[in-house]
């Protein structure tokens, strides 16, 4: 039996359905389980991890738990692995490919919230494993508007990144949750190449046949709409985290088609795959 947090979200989603494919019991935790939308295979319990003692229902009988944490700080993380490891000790963490371990000082507040969460996990239990995901191809749905609407998209032109398919994530989860030779090993999960987010939208108007383009907005000028659009400050930092920084080299590594068998799908093919919610 695996517990999928985060099983309502893109991620979490596929980690679901490809579970319930590879024949294995799945329970899903949702803070509205009537709204959950989840196949009825699955098992859906209540429960919040914001309020740790909530969780226990969903926590009996299980044997590892796929962990996505949705808030910007560590605050009570620590009391949310205790109620974990009171069940089970196998923990699969979806971290982010922005940490590093060759610095003391995470460089950003996502990597540094990350990183803390590994911290507090392997200080809960041996039985980890972290699945460090680089820019997911499913965050271009949040164009979707802009596309329909006026074939652009505007906001500020983060440094090119190996954009993985959520699904890749998600077959790389399936393979550590059910398999016993991935305790205390971290992978970076990436696609195959590096695209900006001009290639990204490129790629898009290839799947629609429509032309789109990418209009690039300076950093505080995002900022600044971001936050009149009554976004939190902290969650704008979060999104725009690294945004001024100098680009580093990207990594491209063969983690996806070493823990699947199958090579990392490119981002044109997942443009294809999600013609509709772009159309």
């Amino acid at each position: 039996m695996i517990l999928v947090t985060g099983a309502t979200g893109n991620v979490g989603r596929q980690v679901v359905g490809q579970l319930l494919a590879a024949g294995v019991e799945v329970r899903a935790l949702a803070r509205r389980p009537e709204a959950a939308g989840l196949p009825a295979e699955v098992e859906v319990v209540g429960g919040d991890l914001a309020r740790p003692d909530t969780l226990a229902p969903a926590l009996i009988g299980v044997d590892a738990v796929f962990l996505v944490w949705p808030f910007l700080t560590t605050d009570g993380a620590p009391a949310v692995l205790d109620a974990v490891t009171a069940h089970t000790g196998r923990v699969v963490y979806l971290s982010s490919a922005r940490v590093r371990d060759d610095v003391d000082r995470q460089v950003d507040p996502i990597s540094g919230l990350h990183a803390e969460l590994e911290r507090v996990i392997a200080e809960s239990t041996t039985e980890w494993t972290f699945l460090r995901a680089e820019t997911i191809a499913s965050n271009a749905l949040g164009w979707a508007g802009q596309i329909r609407a006026s074939g652009a998209v505007g906001g500020p032109d983060l440094a090119a990144k190996p954009v993985v398919h959520e699904g890749d994530i998600a077959a790389s989860a399936v393979r550590v949750l059910t398999e016993d030779a991935h305790t205390g090993v971290t992978y970076v999960l990436t696609g195959p190449e590096v695209l900006s987010r001009a290639d990204q939208v490129r790629l898009i108007g290839a799947a629609i046949e429509r032309p789109l383009r990418f209009e690039p907005i300076p950093v505080a000028a995002a900022r600044e709409r971001m936050l009149a659009d009554g976004r939190p400050p902290a969650l704008v930092d979060a999104l725009l985290a690294g945004a001024d920084a100098a680009p580093e080299t990207p990594l491209i590594t063969t983690a996806v088609r070493d823990l699947t068998g199958a090579p990392a799908r490119t981002f044109g093919a997942w443009a294809r795959e999600h013609r509709g919610d772009f159309g």
